[in-house]
């Protein structure tokens, strides 16, 4: 095989229509050729000049969904893939089921989410990302409780699973090599909106982590990747067909993202809010959300015969304390110091910060993205992968979309990783909060379920 013909097999050939030239005829690429192009990408025998112009065919005319799954397995096998139905500690029927989100601003959902379902007796292998961006990462969050370790080994990882129903770790450098070549490509050859890539992207990671099912919050707005409702539900139909395509069974539920989720955003204070939402006393949209999806999981993971069954079992562990249980253990068992993560909750905060009060009477509205751009100048979030986090930075809501202020009326606590950052968040703030006479309309925090 030659990469310019995978090149020009994808590309198109030109044809002349009504006196213009145009591209058409583009072919769907056969697992071979696919599998060629990711080992040349893995061994660096095919030069990043070609991988570019192949993602850029790609990025033009598409993917089917069998192509999609060919290439999502290609990029899953370039490197390490944990099958945890080859340890003797689980049952031969055990079902493996994780969630993953697009990312938002306030999305703490994977951290109660994950000891809720465990402690209904899924099994929950959670590979998590960090913060890039104004959206938030799971693995900084984490790591903001002191002692939490998120770089498990493979064996340390089943261990947990087995022991407490879910483990949390990152992506280790031989997880889906080729990913993060041909990432790096797209973030800058202006590839990175193409559906078929971001979707084989996320699932040869997911995969790999040993998921036989995963469930999908695929978010849209002004915080989310996918900005329209039409976007996410493109994104959400090929992730679950992808999956599908794989042999494996998937659920996508598209959720709003143009205000935050929750009242706390930032890394230690989202850690506070999961507390809260295990102790059954979480902000309504986080336990909506996340009770809906740990419905749908014990659903695929074959625990609940159905969402009704499913819910009420969420809210029984919740309840009853199993949940917060499972967590606190959880903790324990990767580094943390449970009983100093409960003294430090609502007491332990960044000693720079100030009160972004009312500017005027009104009905509030909060834009999400520049809510979570003013995380990261705060140092909630990073804009390079290099950068450090502060893990008490951040912002507690006091007022969301919707609600009445008077003037002068305090709408936020805010915290920084110094004194320079406050300054600047502030000016970000003061666009990102707005006040209307009118109450404004609010999305659904569900639109739509993709199965």
């Amino acid at each position: 095989m030659r990469a310019t013909d995978i090149i020009l097999k994808k590309r198109g050939t030109f044809v002349t229509e009504n006196g213009k030239r145009i591209l058409k005829n583009s072919e769907p690429l056969t697992k071979e050729e696919i599998d060629f192009m990711i080992k040349g990408c893995t061994d660096e025998s095919i030069p990043q000049y070609q991988l570019s112009s192949w993602l850029m065919s790609i990025f033009f005319n598409g993917m089917t969904f069998e192509e999609t799954a060919y290439l999502t397995q290609s990029m899953l096998y370039s490197g390490d893939v944990i099958d945890l139905h080859k340890s003797n500690l689980f049952p031969k029927n055990t079902v493996f089921v994780d969630k993953h989100s697009t990312g938002g601003v306030g999305d703490k959902i994977s951290l109660p989410l994950a000891p809720i379902v465990a402690a209904c007796g899924l099994k929950v292998p959670m590979m998590s990302g960090r913060a890039l961006g104004h959206t938030g990462g799971t693995l900084d969050k984490l790591e903001s409780i002191k002692g939490y370790n998120v770089n498990l080994t493979e064996e340390k990882f089943t261990q947990l699973i087995n022991k407490t129903g879910f483990a949390m770790t990152g992506q280790t450098i031989k997880i889906a090599p080729a990913d993060r070549i041909l990432y790096a490509l797209r973030d800058v050859t202006g590839t990175v909106e193409s559906v078929p890539l971001i979707t084989a992207s996320i699932l040869s990671k997911k995969v790999a982590e040993g998921s036989d099912a995963l469930v999908f919050d695929v978010k849209y707005g002004s915080g989310a990747f996918m900005k329209s409702k039409e976007d996410a539900e493109t994104l959400a139909t090929s992730l679950v067909n992808t999956v599908k395509a794989m042999g494996k069974n998937a659920t996508a539920f598209l959720t709003d993202m143009n205000t935050p989720l929750g009242m706390k955003i930032g890394n230690f204070l989202e850690i506070e809010e999961t507390i809260d939402c295990l102790m059954n006393n979480g902000p309504a949209d986080i336990m909506t959300l996340t009770l809906t999806l740990g419905a749908e999981m014990l659903v695929l993971g074959k625990i609940a015969k159905n969402t009704e069954e499913g819910l009420e079992m969420c809210r029984k562990v919740v309840s009853n304390g199993k949940a917060l249980e499972a967590f606190l253990e959880n903790v324990k068992d990767q580094g943390g110091d449970p009983e100093l993560l409960l003294k430090e909750k609502d007491v332990r905060r960044s000693a720079f910060h100030y009160t972004f009060t009312a500017e005027k009477d009104g009905y509030i509205s909060m834009e999400s993205y520049l809510i979570g751009i003013a995380g990261v100048a705060l140092g909630v979030g990073r804009t390079k992968t290099t950068d450090p986090v502060c893990p008490d930075a951040g912002m507690i809501l006091f007022k969301k979309t919707g609600d009445f202020v008077k003037k002068g009326e305090p709408v936020m606590e805010v915290y920084g990783k110094d004194e320079d950052c406050l300054s600047e968040s502030k000016t970000i703030l003061l666009k990102a909060v707005s006040y209307t006479d009118k109450k404004p309309e609010t999305n659904p925090l569900i639109y739509k379920v993709i199965k």
